[in-house]
């Protein structure tokens, strides 16, 4: 069985997927260089070093955006990249640096050009939309991590991460219910980052860790049982028993394995769990997009928790 479902994903990716999305699937499963998916990578990268061009398949914009380069920052995360002078992490410096799309302390989720291309609602552009620190605390964490530590911007990124932090810390009861959680993906980056670049000196990452275990564990319970619509399962924020998050969400976790291993589609792939008021034709395009990294995803957690796929 657990053959069969690394079959057909395969052969999905084979067919369908993007050339960045290959080249990810070859490095993980297929012991392909990290510089093949790397240059795919780059070729969604702008002379400003920032992304653009859909490589968020929610937002067909092809000028630089924040959430578009954070999608690539994560990108390089998965890659296992150490090396903070490779032209791409450089570039990205770049763009962080340069002052673009950033404003309040804080690089924002949708910016005013994403208007004038199909994307989906939520990266539409509204000049009264909440503030917040996502992708900002993922974005500045990247900087700690990759960034040169006697540079201006990695000055600035602490300054964020720690504003960042205290905000998150800083939440009341009354402020209610179960926190967002892309923005608690976006923290986790953050305490990751600094904690491997060993910043302790920015935030207090006991402190955090200890709050974003709760709400990691609110999150996943808050979208059980899981069904065909978007809810939070466990494999949002990790994907192995080692993982600092895997504690109080065992039973969770096991249960997507069987959840994943039961649901998918005859094509290989899995069910994309949202859609496009507007713009059926590209959200036809962008959800094929979809498929395939949800794709790499179910399968490096199958993997993670020893399914022998």
């Amino acid at each position: 069985m657990y053959t069969d479902v690394f079959k057909n994903a395969y052969l999905f990716i084979y067919r369908n997927a993007r050339p960045v999305d290959l080249a990810r699937w070859r490095f993980h499963f297929e012991n392909e260089d990290r510089e093949e998916a790397l240059l795919s990578l780059s070729r969604y990268q702008n002379t400003d070093g920032g992304f653009g061009h859909g490589l968020e398949p929610d937002c067909l914009n092809p000028e630089s955006s924040p959430v578009q380069t954070w999608a690539a920052t994560e990108i390089i995360h998965e890659l296992r990249l150490r090396d903070n002078t490779h032209p791409t992490v450089q570039s990205i410096m770049y763009y962080l640096d340069s002052g673009k799309d950033f404003a309040d302390g804080r690089w924002p989720g949708a910016i005013e050009s994403n208007n004038l291309y199909p994307c989906a609602d939520w990266w539409k552009y509204d000049a009264g939309q909440e503030s917040s620190y996502n992708p900002t605390a993922a974005l500045a964490g990247f900087i700690l991590k990759y960034g040169d530590k006697q540079g201006n911007l990695y000055k600035k990124a602490k300054d964020i991460a720690g504003e960042a932090a205290e905000a998150y810390l800083s939440r009341k009861p009354e402020d209610g219910g179960v926190p967002d959680m892309h923005l608690v993906s976006c923290y986790i980056r953050l305490w990751e980052c600094c904690n491997s670049a060993e910043e302790r000196s920015v935030i207090d990452l006991d402190r955090l860790l200890v709050q974003l275990k709760k709400d990691v564990h609110s999150c996943i319970e808050a979208g059980r049982p899981w069904g065909s619509g978007y809810v939070c399962r466990p494999s949002h924020f990790f994907r192995s028993e080692t993982s600092r998050f895997y504690a109080g969400n065992e039973e969770a976790a096991q249960n997507e394995c069987e959840f994943i291993l039961n649901t998918q589609l005859d094509d290989g792939s899995w069910n994309v769990p949202w859609s496009w008021s507007e713009y059926p034709e590209q959200w036809a395009v962008s959800q094929n997009w979809w498929k395939a990294h949800i794709i790499i995803q179910n399968i490096l957690y199958l993997n993670g928790f020893g399914y022998a796929i």
